[in-house]
């Protein structure tokens, strides 16, 4: 739909229908909750790194509007494009069971071409915790246009710990002064876009997240971080002037409540800590420093207890060095196996050490030249996004000329294989078990993140992974979670099911890289074409490429 100033009025009323005839439906179908938005966004001026430069807005905001929602919550947001290129939202660790028609990757969506408008509708179905959103065509995510979804237990669901008296949103995340669209010009010249600029809180500067402060506190009281790494290239590592984080969520699942003094996120990753406001009353400082990042950058926001007049204490808290710090403190990270999370019956439940493993694949990161400019990819195949989404091309039977399946195998080619660029799609079957390893020979960390799951990370270790590697693996509480990371020179291992039926996007967090091609589709196709696995593709979404025009495929068979 193209849309104008003067159908604003036009849109009001069909606004209004909409939530009519959506409330009513639900009335009568008993169904979850709806929340509805409308997003405009924009391009805008902003002074983050003491140079105006343009960053993308959503209604004006950067970040932009905080998703607060329960679980299975439906949600339902009208995106308006009024940017110069085509754009698309992915909401980052939500799972779109059955529905990767909303899961906004280049392979699975059309984009939203510029001066139109799209509205997604999606559920965070039996999914918990802190998650965010963001734009994921070019390098637009380099540029603003994240926000925080907040997934709250539903009421008769106990929470293993007391609720909090506020709820905060803690955005970190790299930040470079150069447009978008000249960072996506450089990749594509061969060159890379260089260290960020520094770090932002909630899209802001220290100056501007200390003045006023961004944190209000009473003595006494206990209150909830979430805290996700939003950026494209840096870890960081987060802490509190003289304040313990008790973590309790990473990425919908609840954890082991252990005690921290710092913590590090890696690009994508999301978690929530509990800071009871137990000293004296002040100012004090939450404090982020890149990690691995030989020219260190660090930034910090001001928490003001209640009738505080004394600045913050002069000496920052040191943050951590090495590799080792880091590798030890994620393994310390355990899954709460008594607490429920969004199901009534304890996460320990599930016994993902029992299950026996049916495939193992193993995706070597690596990079290589391709006419003379630096590509990435998984096991020597550099992902390319066709025209046409590899989604819509399998579900109308218009793959030939778009995408061939299982370019790539299950074990990596050798070194000196050359690299191929090519859409990347390989097949997996549906309600499988399987052990998926990532291998990562750079010297620089990597983080990886699959659409679609959560699974489970159960080992990582130096050099290359082998059958014995298994003996080190944790099969009792690792975390289910969406996004791990892989240390240099170093692989991690993850089991998972493959019980969402779909197409979905395994990727590097590290946006260059995904841009440059390090990223892949997983296929995984109810054989029974059921709409218990799978819903139809949606009467409202857009068509480009290939299937522009064709028929609708026969419906998936009812229940």
């Amino acid at each position: 739909m193209v849309w104008s100033a003067g159908m604003a009025t036009m849109r009001g009323a069909s606004a209004a229908a909409l939530l009519v005839l959506a409330l009513a439906a639900a009335v009568a179908r008993a169904e979850d909750p709806y929340h509805f938005f409308e997003w405009k966004v924009t391009y805008g001026t902003r002074t983050i790194m003491g140079t105006a430069q343009q960053v993308i807005l959503i209604n004006d905001m950067f970040p932009g509007p905080t998703i607060n929602c329960s679980s299975n919550n439906n949600i339902l947001v009208n995106v308006f494009n009024m940017l110069d290129q085509p754009l698309l939202f992915t909401w980052h660790g939500i799972q779109q069971r059955k529905n990767s028609w909303q899961d906004g990757m280049p392979g699975t969506m059309c984009p939203i071409q510029p001066n139109t408008n799209f509205t997604y509708h999606w559920q965070p179905k039996d999914q918990i915790g802190s998650f965010f959103y963001y734009p994921s065509t070019g390098m637009q995510r380099a540029a603003g246009a994240y926000g925080l979804i907040s997934v709250h237990s539903r009421d008769l669901i106990p929470v293993p710990f007391d609720t909090p008296a506020d709820d905060f949103p803690v955005l970190i995340g790299d930040w470079y002064t150069k447009d978008h669209a000249v960072l996506a010009k450089n990749l594509d010249a061969g060159k890379g876009i260089g260290r960020p600029a520094g770090l932002v809180i909630n899209g802001k500067n220290e100056k501007d997240a200390s003045n006023p402060p961004m944190y209000n506190v009473e003595a006494g009281k206990t209150y909830r971080f979430r805290v996700c790494n939003v950026g494209i290239k840096a870890s960081f590592n987060v802490r509190i002037q003289d304040h313990i984080m008790k973590l309790v969520e990473m990425e919908g699942s609840h954890t082991m409540q252990n005690d921290y003094d710092s913590l590090d996120l890696h690009i994508g990753q999301c978690l929530s800590f509990l800071v009871t406001a137990d000293q004296k009353p002040g100012d004090y400082l939450l404090v982020a420093s890149t990690r691995f990042i030989k020219e260190k950058s660090s930034t910090t926001a001001v928490i003001r207890y209640k009738g505080s007049s004394a600045p913050p204490p002069a000496k920052l808290p040191e943050g951590p060095s090495g590799w080792a710090w880091s590798i030890n403190q994620c393994r310390s990270f355990r899954w709460n196996l008594t607490a429920s999370a969004a199901r009534p019956n304890p996460q320990g439940s599930y016994h993902y050490g029992q299950i026996n493993i049916t495939r193992t694949i193993k995706l070597a990161m690596g990079r290589g030249k391709v006419d003379g400019k630096e590509r990435f990819g998984f096991n020597g195949v550099s992902h390319v996004d066709p025209e046409t989404p590899v989604k819509l091309a399998e579900y109308f039977n218009a793959s030939d000329g778009v995408f061939k399946y299982n370019l790539i195998g299950d074990v990596p080619p050798s070194n000196t294989a050359p690299t191929k660029m090519a859409p990347n799609v390989i097949s997996a079957e549906f309600r499988t078990f399987i052990e998926v390893v990532f291998e990562n020979p750079e010297k620089s960390i990597d983080t990886i993140h699959i659409d679609g799951y959560a699974f489970f990370a159960v080992g990582m270790g130096p050099g290359k992974w082998t059958a014995a590697s298994r003996s080190t693996y944790n099969l009792l509480d690792t975390v289910s979670r969406h996004t791990i990371q892989v240390y240099p020179r170093s692989w991690t291992a993850v089991m998972m099911t493959f019980d969402n039926a779909g197409m979905w996007s395994v990727r590097s967090n590290i946006w260059e890289r995904q841009y440059l091609g390090e990223q892949l589709y997983v296929s995984v196709i109810s054989p029974e074409r059921s709409l218990r696995d799978e819903y139809n593709m949606p009467e409202t979404s857009l068509r480009c490429g290939k299937v522009v025009g064709l028929p609708m495929p026969p419906s998936y068979r009812a229940v």
